[in-house]
């Protein structure tokens, strides 16, 4: 749209010296199948445009809280549809995952969790806004989690840290998670004051002279990951464990996400338990 437009949108892009801007805001932080494939449309065409730097997110509202349990309980198949979503939501993280030709930075401006934190941590830095809270698991739905996870959030923050903080099943705050590794950069400002600051970070990030020597790294690192466990492996891993609880009547997650989505007390059911789950 021309730049004196003011019509809404929930996915815009934007481009400013060499710098391309993604923002998205979708209602909670919660992204449908159909959220989750427009936004990787929009992706997709951000990548045609001469950037050497992308930002998602940016705004000051949540960045993300992954796939949408109300849509999914609405719907007349919620295992189809669990399951329609992870797969749009897998997509997503992937392309972000496998962009070698330019810097993504996932600009948190709001809150985050489960799949939403792992979209995050597939971009080469992540910078959070102070006020922000992330929740990066998935237990307390009792899903083991996808998006990725066993791969991006071990390479942040080692394996052992990762397996605390999706076992303990803890909210994060943004200044721990910078302690951790889970943040590259804490954004010290107000909310509204959060898309500005944002603007002059990554435009001070496509000035540094050792960019272009960052991006042959990056490609460089992510062939070296490819060839020790194709992305393709922790996906197929991922989804074998997610598609088992979707589809078994008796899991967990029915009843938990029927409790969260109606806000009331989730009864018998608990989160996974087993060793090793999420």
């Amino acid at each position: 749209l021309p730049p004196n437009r003011t019509t809404w949108s929930d996915i815009r892009y934007r481009q400013r010296d060499g710098i391309g801007f993604l923002s998205f805001s979708f209602p909670g932080g919660a992204m449908s199948t159909n959220h989750c494939r427009r936004l990787l449309a929009a992706y997709r065409y951000a990548l045609t445009r001469s950037t050497s730097v992308l930002v998602l997110g940016g705004a000051r509202d949540f960045f993300s809280n992954g796939i949408h349990l109300n849509v999914i309980e609405a719907s007349s198949d919620p295992a189809g549809e669990s399951w329609s979503n992870l797969i749009a939501m897998n997509d997503l993280v992937e392309a972000v995952l496998r962009t070698t030709d330019r810097l993504v930075v996932a600009a948190l401006g709001g809150n985050a969790a489960a799949g939403g934190v792992m979209l995050a941590l597939a971009a080469d830095e992540v910078w959070c806004r102070s006020g922000s809270v992330l929740n990066p698991h998935y237990r307390n739905m009792g899903l083991y989690g996808s998006e990725f996870w066993t791969y991006s959030l071990p390479r942040r923050v080692g394996a052992e840290t990762a397996e605390r903080l999706t076992s303990e099943a803890l909210p994060v705050s943004a200044a721990k998670a910078a302690r951790i590794g889970l943040v590259d950069r804490l954004v010290n400002a107000q909310a509204r004051e959060f898309t500005t600051e944002v603007e002059r970070l990554a435009a001070a990030l496509a000035d540094d002279p050792d960019l272009p020597r960052r991006i042959t790294a990056k490609a460089t690192a992510r062939h070296a990951d490819e060839l020790q466990r194709p992305l393709a492996e922790y996906r197929r891993t991922e989804l074998a464990r997610m598609r088992a609880i979707f589809f078994d009547p008796q899991a967990p997650y029915h009843a938990l996400r029927s409790a969260f989505v109606r806000k009331v007390p989730s009864g018998s059911a608990r989160p996974l338990a087993t060793e090793g789950a999420r």
